[in-house]
Formats: structure tokens, C-alpha cells, sequence
């Protein structure tokens, strides 16, 4: 049973967002728990001093590094503190806690060990770019950062491939052209899309397009700073044929993760509506 949580009382965890960019989109509360807090758990320590500092704000209790390289390692010490009574806030670079950032590993060990949770709500790069993205926002899936090899990010997309909600992914600059031409590859030039960058930030910039026109825009222009991509569904009615290669390497990664060629055929042409016989040509084709 989850009891009501108050904004007094000990050992608890507050999950704080973080302003994405502009100082200005910090709240009264994300100040109020910066001084408070027992504990700051901080992303990058560097930033979460300088966010403070612009605020105006002095961070009372102790400040603790908390980031991908070390949070399963710190997070038994996090869970101590709250058995003495600490309050412990949870801060990342820049939006929501546990969102592809910090945050999730301390919240499931602090359920686990009885203690509540809360939050400081601040803004999101997730709904911050679908909202600008210019398309359907009712019904969307929030997928984080695709997979880093060429492989197994395609692999990630014919996935999602018929998916009819709108789709949101964070990318890494020096991977974005990579990726949006297998977006391009896998779901069709001519999806649409939105590519946002720097959000909030001095050089915010949001490029709409077809996929394919985004592809090559990225190819030419090396968009830096912090990416998130929108990406439409599939349209109704039978989603678009991927590419022969598309659909062998489909194959030949079920074949290489233990299924048999049969299964992996028979597989690869269930998630695209196709014939099993039409796949099993391309793949025989090709040897």
C-alpha cells in the first residue's frame, strides 16, 4: 500500500527537474529543494554547482556525483542516508529525473526499502519537442536513445516500424545523421519528422521535414548540442515495405541471436506483413 506523501518528514527522495537549458524555467520548488535537501545527488556536480549559483541559490546538505557510471555503485549509500532521515534530491543535466538520466535504480531501491518517493515536476525534453514537433501529440511512446551499433539500431526501428503513435527518441550528435538515415531506411523517405536541438537554449533550433530531406540536412550540416527526434507513425493500412537489405539483415540478426532460418523467415515476414515465401526468396537470392 503507497501512503500519501508529505512535504515534511524524513528519509525521503525527491526527483527534481532540471531547467533544459534556459535558467528561467526553474521553479520556486526546484529552489526551495536545492537549499533543503539533506542530500543533492547530482548528474554532474560541475553543472548542478553553476545552475545554483545562477539561481541564487546555496546548497545546504552534502553534494554527491550520481551518473550512469557509477549509480548502481552509489546507490546502496543513497538508500543509507534515507534510513538516518535525509531527504536525498535527485538532479540531471537538465529535465526529469529517471527519464533516460539517473534517477530510476535509487527510486525502485527506495520502494523496495519502504521509503516515499515525490517529485519537484520541471520541464521535459520529451514532451517539450512533441509539443513543438508539430505532430499528433494524443498518443505518442517515448523510446530513449536507440542502440549505438549501425545493427542493432535498425534492428530497434523495424521493431517500431508499424507503430502507429508518434514516436520520441534522444540521440547523440555524432550519431544523429547515422540515424536519421536509418529512420529514413527503415520507415520511408517520406515519413515526416522533427529533429529538435539545444531546446530552450540560446540556439534552439527545430527542423520539420521528411525524414529523407532530414537526412540529408543533418549529412551536411553536423547539428550539435542536445537532440531529440520526433518521429510520425506509420500511416493506416499497410505499413511501407522496408528495403530488400533491410529485410536479409533482418534475418541474419534473428539467425545470429539463435533462431533458426526457418523461424527467423517466418518471423521477419510476420512483423511486415509479407508472404514467408517472398522473404525466403530475398534471403536464397543472396547466397
Amino acid at each position: 500500500m503507497t501512503e500519501g506523501v508529505t512535504e515534511s518528514g524524513p528519509g525521503r527522495v525527491v526527483l527534481v527537474g532540471a531547467p533544459l537549458g534556459n535558467v528561467g524555467d526553474a521553479s520556486a520548488r526546484l529552489r526551495e529543494v536545492l537549499a533543503s535537501a539533506d542530500v543533492v545527488a547530482a548528474e554532474d556536480t560541475r553543472r548542478l554547482i553553476r545552475l545554483a549559483r545562477d539561481l541564487g541559490v546555496h546548497v545546504g546538505g552534502r553534494i554527491v556525483s550520481y551518473f550512469e557510471g557509477n549509480e548502481e555503485r552509489r546507490t546502496p549509500d543513497l538508500v543509507a542516508a534515507l534510513r538516518g532521515g535525509a531527504v536525498v534530491a535527485v538532479v540531471t543535466d537538465g529535465g526529469m529525473p529517471s527519464v533516460s538520466d539517473p534517477g530510476y535504480r535509487l527510486v525502485r531501491a527506495a520502494l523496495d526499502a519502504g521509503f516515499p518517493i515525490t517529485a519537484a515536476p520541471g520541464p521535459s525534453a520529451v514532451t517539450t519537442a512533441l509539443a513543438l514537433s508539430g505532430l499528433p501529440s494524443d498518443r505518442f511512446c517515448f523510446e530513449g536513445f536507440l542502440p549505438r551499433s549501425g545493427s542493432g539500431r535498425r534492428a530497434r526501428l523495424r521493431e517500431l516500424a508499424a507503430e502507429p503513435r508518434t514516436l520520441v527518441f534522444f540521440e547523440a550528435p555524432h550519431r544523429i545523421t547515422g540515424a536519421l538515415q536509418d529512420f529514413a531506411s527503415v520507415f520511408g523517405e517520406g515519413r515526416e519528422a522533427a529533429v529538435c536541438r539545444e531546446l530552450t537554449k540560446t540556439y534552439e533550433e527545430i527542423r520539420r521535414g521528411p525524414l529523407g530531406e532530414l537526412a540529408v540536412w543533418a549529412a551536411g550540416s553536423e547539428p550539435r548540442g542536445e537532440i531529440t527526434v520526433v518521429v510520425a507513425g506509420a500511416p493506416a493500412g499497410p505499413a511501407e515495405r522496408p528495403a530488400d537489405e533491410d529485410l536479409r539483415a533482418a534475418v541474419a540478426e534473428r539467425e545470429a541471436a539463435g533462431d533458426s532460418r526457418r523461424d527467423a523467415i517466418q518471423a521477419v515476414a510476420d512483423a511486415h506483413g509479407l508472404r514467408k515465401r517472398e522473404v525466403y526468396e530475398l534471403v536464397h537470392a543472396s547466397q
